[in-house]
């Protein structure tokens, strides 16, 4: 790939060449002797939601990662894009922070989202593991394994969906009060063919909490759409089971990239509550 001048911003457009129809652009940007980069896009509304942004966006990478000398890539997004933070997420940048009142719009000034690739990152990415793992287990966490877990990480966008780890951690150490009583947590690692790639947290039944409620389901970055967490579910099903309990509620936030399709696929069926600003659902495991 001939690149343009440092500094530059070019634009390449997306489109499918059998039919001509074209879907939206891409903005790219070199410097640094063509040694790093920045890049943008913008997607028709009409063709949103097709995965057009992120095989167009994958497709430069690969172009860029092959033809130039890049070390690293760069994309910037508003923090309530959530759209935009998915593609380059689903492409393997990582967030790396977020930039105050940096971005002007007319008379709107806004923050802006880092997001970062490096070269390492792009192979790490590229070499994940995407197939089903032979065998998913659910394991205590202990001395021996609890910084490992404590590493476990959801993409930036999904952390409005699902706590990270140190809040769940915190949140069993120091477990919230309803209905006058403390609940009781019940945590568990999920491990795929020997690696820690999820974690999942139940706030048990009790004599004051008469269901369970699952509390907290994290799947790695890297770890995701291998169905790993369809049956650490199961196992999760099965210990409840063992101990006695007919039912297992759980909540979810609506909205783009909201886990309601994954628990609605297991079967679990809203209640009409709206507890926290989530909606509650149920699951009957007979």
């Amino acid at each position: 790939m001939s690149g343009p001048e440092d500094d530059a911003w070019w634009m390449l457009i997306i489109a499918d060449r059998d039919d001509a129809i074209t879907y939206g652009d891409l903005a790219l940007r070199l410097s640094w002797q063509h040694r790093s980069a920045e890049i943008g896009f913008t997607l028709s509304r009409e063709h949103w939601g097709n995965g057009y942004a992120t095989e167009a966006v994958d497709a430069l990478l690969s172009s860029l990662f092959t033809d130039q000398p890049i070390t690293r890539v760069e994309g910037l997004v508003h923090p309530d894009n959530v759209a935009s933070a998915m593609v380059l997420e689903r492409t393997g940048f990582v967030y790396e922070g977020q930039k105050r009142l940096s971005y002007w719009v007319g008379d709107d000034n806004s923050d802006d989202r880092i997001y970062g690739l490096t070269r390492e990152d792009r192979e790490s990415w590229q070499s994940r593991s995407t197939e089903p793992p032979d065998r998913v287990d659910l394991v205590e966490i202990d001395v021996h394994n609890e910084r490992v877990v404590g590493r476990l990480a959801t993409h930036k966008s999904q952390e409005r969906l699902v706590s990270p780890m140190l809040q769940s951690f915190a949140d069993a150490q120091f477990p919230e009060i309803v209905d006058g009583y403390p609940v009781v947590p019940w945590l568990r690692a999920i491990e795929a063919d020997g690696e820690m790639v999820g974690f999942v947290m139940l706030a048990v039944t009790t004599e004051h909490h008469l269901e369970p409620y699952l509390w907290r389901l994290l799947i790695d970055r890297q770890h995701q759409r291998r169905g790993v967490g369809g049956r650490a579910m199961e196992l999760v099903f099965e210990h409840c089971r063992a101990s006695g309990d007919r039912f297992l509620l759980t909540s979810w936030i609506d909205g783009r990239g909201s886990p309601r399709p994954f628990y609605e696929s297991l079967g679990f069926e809203t209640t009409g509550r709206v507890v926290d600003g989530e909606r509650e659902a149920k699951l009957a495991l007979d």
